[in-house]
């Protein structure tokens, strides 16, 4: 080992001069040592560490290298590693005897865990050091535009990736890197209910045509008043969470495997009003039944052991008015980090504000900043987000009230930082308000239309990066505000675009 010490040339001389970055480089020995001799201790540390958490080069390169071996089916020994490891890492010793060294004085597969997990925290100790002295030099030296809001939203954000992804620097990714990821992620959807890359909305229509709820994808949610978008939302957002189910992870993170926490920012309703609206699906009793207290007692049991179940689902309610997108995107960080966090729901774009005071000057500006925003929190928690948006009136003045792209509200960036967007018509609602006079022919006419269209809504998939669009039919109650699949006597096909 003491080839290796002199890697760290008179570090204990000098430091009463200055502190050393935590590390441990026994440790990282004794786990390289042991993978060296059985190579399921790299099974068991896989999972979370990584060679960038490695404080000696010449261990990254060895757990580098350890892993593509094992990786390729090959058996990593001290013998068929040296192949791939030039000699010149440490200055004094050869590569072929350093890993002889390593293995001779290795550690039991028993231990490998908790030496991975000593690397693992040494390495955020270090990174968090690195952030604090990052942030201390911008808090001295920042220009006169960056205000100090924007400085702790970006040492949050810092923190943030830092404490979900054991590193908070950006850059490149090896294309095999992102090939095993979508290699992952076909095998996770193989593997789930359904068959679905995404998480399942429990509309299947819907969700054969999406695949699911994508992570990282920003999914806009776009209706008239009175279609019921609000109420699509929530469906899909209770019936995620109730869907909720996880597993515990090496690393000590618990993975969701099925359906998700969910975060609803509700800056239009209030969460009383929301819990109303989802008691009222989730009890099939009319909404407007329970706000006036109309109900008998067996209802009211129903509406209690209803509630009992509800309590219990991940669904996260925040009904402050009027925030802006840098608070939304700090308080959804926080809630990742504290309860999880796997689909979030903001209700609705045109009620948020900009950060900066140059996008508050211009609307269109400030929508652009909005979008965008929304788009890179997405891919920063690699979830997907729902941000319901307004529609123009123009829709009203043509006689096809079916919502086009055009009519997105505001900007033009809605519809080009968007992944997916989503239109909810309704034809009941527009043919309800043209009811002619009673006892004419039209009358009868109107009627045999009304029928036809009673309790149908359209989802219009009008833009999807991954995958078709058309519009998928779904069944709709007004009075339990739920969106349901249709049964198959009553269906229509798919209207494909």
């Amino acid at each position: 080992m003491e080839a290796l010490r002199r890697l760290e040339p008179q570090a204990r001389d000098s430091e009463q001069k200055y502190r050393l970055a935590p590390h441990n480089i026994e440790a990282e020995q004794a786990l390289l040592g042991a993978i060296l001799v059985n190579n399921e201790a790299f099974y068991r540390v896989s999972d979370f560490l990584e060679p960038i958490h490695f404080y000696e080069a010449v261990h990254r390169e060895i757990y580098e290298v350890c892993g593509k071996i094992v990786r390729s089916g090959k058996t990593a020994t001290p013998i068929t590693a040296k192949t791939y490891l030039p000699d010149d890492l440490i200055e004094g010793v050869t590569m072929a005897q350093y890993l002889a060294r390593l293995a001779a004085e290795a550690t039991t597969v028993l231990n490998a865990a908790d030496y991975g997990q000593a690397i693992y925290d040494l390495a955020i100790r270090r990174n968090l050091i690195l952030i604090g002295e990052e942030v201390i030099d911008s808090a001295y030296n920042a220009d006169v535009e960056t205000s100090s809001s924007k400085q702790i939203e970006e040492a949050e954000k810092r923190l943030f990736d830092l404490a979900e992804k054991g590193r908070y620097d950006g850059g490149f990714l090896g294309f095999n890197q992102a090939l095993i990821e979508a290699i992952n992620m076909a095998g996770e959807a193989y593997s789930r209910d359904g068959s679905l890359s995404g998480t399942a909305t429990s509309l299947v229509d819907l969700d054969r045509l999406m695949g699911g709820l994508q992570r990282s994808d920003l999914i806009i949610l776009a209706a008239r008043p009175a279609m019921g978008k609000t109420s699509l939302a929530t469906n899909i957002a209770f019936a995620v969470a109730k869907a909720f189910k996880s597993e515990p992870m090496p690393d000590g993170h618990m993975k969701t495997i099925n359906g998700g926490v969910v975060g609803f920012f509700s800056l239009e309703m209030s969460a009383e009003q929301l819990a109303t609206r989802i008691l009222a699906e989730q009890s099939e009793i009319s909404s407007s039944d329970i706000r006036r207290g109309n109900i008998h007692e067996s209802q009211y049991a129903k509406l209690v052991d209803t509630s009992n179940l509800m309590a219990q689902v991940p669904l996260y309610i925040d009904d402050t008015g009027g925030i802006s997108i840098a608070q939304l995107a700090a308080r959804a960080r926080r809630l990742k980090r504290q309860k999880g966090l796997d689909l979030l729901i903001v209700d609705y774009l045109q009620l948020l504000s900009g950060s900066s005071r140059k996008s508050s000057e211009n609307r269109v500006q400030e929508l652009t900043e909005i979008t965008t925003s929304l788009k890179a929190l997405a891919k920063e928690l690699e979830v997907p987000i729902i941000a319901l948006s307004q529609l123009s009136r123009q829709v009203e003045s043509r006689e096809d009230k079916r919502p086009q792209l055009s009519d997105l509200r505001e900007s033009g960036s809605i519809e080009q930082d968007a992944d997916v967007v989503l239109f909810v018509y309704r034809d009941e609602y527009y043919l309800g308000n043209k009811e002619p006079k009673e006892g004419t022919q039209e009358h009868l006419e109107w009627q045999a239309e009304m029928e036809k269209v009673h309790g149908r809504a359209e989802v219009i998939i009008a833009k999807q990066r991954h995958g078709p669009t058309g519009t998928v039919q779904l069944h709709f109650q007004a009075n339990l505000t739920r969106f349901s699949n249709l049964a198959r006597e009553d269906y229509m096909p798919i209207r494909g675009e």
